[in-house]
């Protein structure tokens, strides 16, 4: 039986309730006036301003499991664990470029998801179909990942009965948490979370800040820290402070497919469709990389936990607790709650918004385009809400069921996958030129290619996908396997646009124009607007 911090469990239990009971009341926050509505359910009314939406995205990319996962990196390989910082920064320059022009389209025609803006887009249910898969399929392992990260603080506060108590009273807490989480967001929907993320996201910023402020004091300063770090790497002849140059490519590829990534996720772009104008996501974009400076300084914290000696000679130690245990050891035990508070309430909001975004996709592009074409919006509401239930139960069978390194294993893939959708998406943003059946070709190339060559990579924790990085063909270089899919995807779809155009092939309708693009909320073609598109 493993010792409980109970001062720890307590802060902890107390935060827990009052984002409990801010989910359930956030029902009644900014209440519709027609709640059996997807747009209601699942997008929040797309009402909500640049404060909201800020805080709504910044619970939503930044998760419980970015809290233990990015130090954690950096504490297993070093300087490496730091390309989630420069891919944060790439994101938000390059999503200013396209995003704005997704909320305009799916406002003007009602798109709640971005298969529908396919669907409308190109006239192609199967491309529509293949899209909403990829996105639910994405999501998934994501959702999963956010209850590892739930696991780890309940892991270090000794809750749960330790190793050797029989599975159901070991993963009661487990059990709490997901039930609490599948209750208010099946009654509350987006509302939910983006009233939790301001709880969330003030409670990051102060134990970030208290953190590399403080624990650096307790070790010695940060020349000391990094003196540390750079010997413990020379003795254990594994990671460094710098990328070795035979890494680099794989750094820089891997970044700059996270970044093209990010934004593809379906939950990205619920929270983007949930704003109330095509400026208020303008400035989001602008002002999102302040949560870069602090994915900077999160980063920091597994150096720390080299330093604090936090795993030392213990074999086989799982770096995803590093960061809990640095905060167990470092701070007093009340501000260890507060700090496992932000991280457990930190997977609380993303979940909830990656189980709505996957219902979205569901009820919209599987369920109303091939199920049942005549569901009412109240049909598609009430189906959503189940649905969202089920992506739950899903991830969390998958994490007690599995192992927790298939979980990160799938995470990874799943960028891979996310990423093979950018073609027909953001091309589609700017241009009707691709053919559809050329975008489905390159989507599934992508798709194979990346999953096949992903299969084959073994690590000592697992003899398939065991890494996300191969090598680039034609260069030798190693780098990002979903960037060399991404590649072969875009030449399948050029390539075979050009036969498809050549040949005269027949293409589906486009039921967008050009000024839907930047139309505005307010705008006449906004006042002017049919009721929002529900089926094709």
């Amino acid at each position: 039986m493993k010792d409980v911090n109970v001062p720890a469990l307590v802060v902890f239990v107390l935060f827990f309730a009052l984002v409990t009971a801010m989910g359930f009341l956030a029902s009644r926050w900014r209440r519709a006036d027609n709640a059996a509505h997807l747009d209601e359910w699942g997008l929040g009314g797309r009402s909500f301003g640049t404060w909201v939406t800020w805080f709504l995205l910044g619970g939503d990319l930044y998760t419980a499991y970015t809290f233990v996962a990015v130090p954690a990196a950096v504490y297993a390989t070093g300087a490496a664990g730091f390309f989630a910082v420069p891919y944060t920064i790439i994101a938000y320059p390059l999503v200013f470029l396209f995003l704005p022009r997704l909320w305009s389209v799916s406002r003007v025609h009602g798109y709640v998801t971005p298969a529908d803006f396919v669907r409308g887009r190109y006239g192609s249910r199967p491309l529509s179909l293949v899209v909403a898969l990829t996105g639910i399929l994405a999501t998934m392992p994501y959702i999963a990942l956010q209850l590892v990260g739930i696991q780890a603080v309940l892991d270090v506060l000794g809750v749960g009965g330790g190793e050797n108590a029989n599975w159901f009273v070991k993963d009661l807490p487990l059990f709490i948490a997901f039930g609490v989480l599948a209750a208010y967001t099946y009654s509350s929907g987006l509302r939910a979370p983006a009233l939790i993320a301001f709880v969330k996201d003030a409670l990051v910023y102060i134990v970030i800040i208290v953190a590399v402020i403080y624990i650096p004091i307790r070790l010695g300063g940060y020349g000391h820290i990094f003196d540390t770090v750079a010997e413990h790497f020379k003795q254990a002849k594994t990671g460094s402070l710098t990328v070795p140059e035979n890494k680099q490519w794989t750094y820089a590829t891997l970044g700059l497919g996270s970044a093209m990534a990010l934004f593809m996720y379906p939950h990205s772009v619920t929270g983007v469709l949930a704003s109330k104008s095509r400026n208020t996501v303008r400035r989001n974009m602008a002002i999102m990389p302040a949560y870069s400076l602090m994915l900077g300084l999160l980063a920091l914290l597994g150096f720390m936990a080299i330093a604090a000696g936090v795993g030392s000679g213990v074999k086989g130690y799982n770096s995803q607790l590093s960061v809990p245990q640095l905060f167990a050891n470092m701070f007093p035990d009340w501000f260890t709650g507060v700090a496992f508070a932000a991280i457990g309430i930190g997977a609380l909001v993303p979940a909830a918004i990656m189980s709505i975004a996957a219902a979205n996709l569901f009820t919209r592009n599987v369920y109303k385009e091939w199920l049942k074409p005549a569901a009412t919006p109240a049909d598609e509401t009430r189906i959503a809400k189940l649905v969202s239930l089920l992506v739950k139960v899903g991830a969390l069978v998958f994490v007690l069921g599995m192992d927790k390194q298939a979980a990160i294993n799938l995470q990874l893939l799943g960028g891979l996958w996310i990423l093979q959708t950018f073609v027909a998406i953001v091309g589609g943003l700017f241009t009707r030129w691709f053919h559809h059946w050329a975008l489905f070709a390159g989507w599934a190339a992508g798709m194979v290619y990346g999953t096949w060559k992903a299969y084959g990579i073994a690590s000592p924790a697992t003899k398939h996908f065991g890494g996300n990085a191969d090598k680039i063909p034609g260069i030798g270089e190693i780098g990002y396997i979903g960037l060399t899919a991404f590649a072969l995807n875009l030449i399948v779809a050029v390539a075979l646009t050009l036969v498809l155009r050549a040949v005269k092939a027949p293409d589906g309708p486009d039921e967008t124009k050009p000024s839907d693009y930047s139309a505005e909320a307010g705008d006449d073609e906004l006042k002017n607007a049919p009721e929002p598109v529900a089926a094709h």
